[in-house]
């Protein structure tokens, strides 16, 4: 298995933060690689949501995302034709005002994938989308 996490600090309160991480469908507008992403459906605090991505090939999946409003969120793959599995998480905590956010994702792919290079996959674009949530923020929230 794959697996990455990054730890940032974002210039912004734990609840502006939240807005951003959980508000899927509008992912397309900052988020390069997602070309769409909807909601399918919600259940009390689970959101089966589906992803239309594109980095190296076009290819889609769904996770069940459970929220924790204002602390984080978390999910687990529900279908795809790429992973097999795809677990992660954003945990968020205040700091004097702004939000340390700490993602993780596991991820195994469906193909066999050697190690060095799945760990590449999931890894190399994390730099980058960091840098799209800060953008997003100052978008947002001018801060």
């Amino acid at each position: 298995m794959a697996g990455a996490q990054a730890t940032e600090l974002f210039n912004c309160s734990v609840p502006e933060f939240y807005t951003v991480i959980s508000d899927y469908e509008k992912y397309p507008e900052f988020l390069a690689e997602v070309k769409a992403c909807k909601v399918v459906e919600t259940r009390d605090s689970q959101k089966l949501v589906e992803f239309h991505v594109s980095m190296i090939k076009n290819f889609s999946y769904r996770l069940w995302i459970t929220e924790a409003p204002n602390k984080g969120i978390n999910w687990v793959l529900d279908s795809g034709d790429l992973f097999k599995i795809s677990n992660g998480s954003w945990d968020l905590k205040d700091e004097a005002g702004r939000t340390r956010a700490t993602y993780a994702v596991d991820a195994k792919f469906k193909v066999f994938v050697p190690g060095p290079i799945a760990k590449a996959l999931v890894t190399v674009n994390l730099p980058n989308m960091m840098s799209s949530y800060h953008k997003r923020v100052k978008e947002l929230y001018g801060k």
